[in-house]
């Protein structure tokens, strides 16, 4: 085990509350069997003690998680223009492997990058502390970096032998919501995505799928289908999120050592963070709650990193995805009062 210093993490739970743990954290390999501790992995499963154990915690409301976050700093920052030849490549690279029986389904990560003037910390978490429900608000702060974000989606919630989970896939602008609830692309993103997840959970219990419906997040809309299942038997957390991630909705279907593989490579050569699309969790007495780490930003000192994902199918056109990357992101800089 270590221990890290000058940290703190956060999570906005379902039922509105908050629970903030601040520093330092014990690093530890398994959840403990009582007590809060906080699941901070990467994408890959690289992490070898992903579980962190506050020194002490708080629970807030929202509300007074806004007065306590508050900050007088702005963020300012100066994106970089993004070239889209980087991003041409790999997407000419995946349907090569679609139309070779490889993939059904990849996603792809695009990140843009600035620089602030002032430390970007107080004021990305002055910002984040105001988003809302159906928002996740999460963040994982040492020292001068860290990620936060506000994300829609859940990974799973389990307490005892109940477990809820959703799939999340297809987007568009909150403008286009009449023609989005009809585009067969978008819907045939959304069901490989439900459909493999429903998958999982039918040798655990009896599971049920809700009807697909329609996310608004104001500026941009996403399908989304909650899935709710009656476990058979207990789960750990962490036998749940191996199970689990990547979803779909973030990882290659189908999902193998291979494709896994080809997408990591892909990831690295755009530039992802290693903990975009993540799980991130809060343990606290035998619940667990993890989200997916989107629609966040991620800091290094002064320098910024925002990613974003996009599905590609046998369908998908490299001028929508584009476009679809481009409103994930402006989602995120909104969040933080960029605009």
């Amino acid at each position: 085990m270590d221990n890290t210093g000058e940290s703190m993490a956060w999570l906005a739970r379902r039922d509105g509350g908050v629970l903030i743990g601040h520093g330092p954290f014990e690093s530890v390999a398994q959840a403990p069997a009582s007590g809060v501790a906080f699941y901070v992995q990467d994408f890959a499963f690289q992490v070898l003690t992903p579980w962190k154990i506050p020194s002490h915690v708080e629970h807030l409301t929202p509300a007074k998680f806004v007065k306590r976050s508050s900050s007088e700093a702005k963020l300012d920052c100066q994106w970089q223009p993004l070239d889209a030849a980087p991003f041409s490549v790999i997407f000419q690279e995946i349907m090569t492997a679609i139309h070779g029986g490889v993939f059904e389904k990849t996603v792809p990560v695009v990140t843009e990058t600035g620089c602030s003037e002032l430390a970007p910390g107080p004021a990305i978490i002055a910002a984040l502390a105001r988003q809302r429900a159906p928002l996740y608000s999460y963040g994982w702060v040492h020292q001068d970096s860290g990620f936060a974000g506000a994300t829609p989606e859940l990974l799973f919630s389990l307490e005892g032998k109940q477990l809820e989970t959703m799939a999340l896939a297809g987007t568009a602008r909150s403008e286009d919501r009449d023609v989005f609830a009809v585009d067969e692309k978008e819907i045939r993103e959304h069901e490989y995505v439900a459909q493999t997840l429903v998958s999982k959970f039918l040798d655990l219990g009896n599971t049920k799928r809700s009807p697909r419906e329609i996310l608004d997040l104001g500026s941009i809309v996403h399908f989304l289908t909650m899935i709710h299942a009656d476990l058979h038997l207990p789960m750990t957390a962490e036998d749940l999120i191996h199970r689990l991630h990547p979803t779909p909705a973030l990882g290659p279907l189908p999902r193998t050592d291979g494709t896994m593989e080809l997408l990591l490579e892909w990831r690295n050569r755009l530039g992802c963070p290693p903990g975009f699309g993540a799980p991130f969790g809060l343990w606290e007495n035998g619940r667990f709650d993890a989200i997916v780490a989107i629609r966040g930003v991620w800091w290094d000192g002064h320098n910024l990193s925002i990613p974003a994902g996009c599905g590609i199918i046998e369908a998908s056109r490299i001028v929508n995805e584009w476009r679809e990357l481009r409103l994930k992101r402006e989602a995120v800089k909104r969040s933080l009062s960029y605009f």
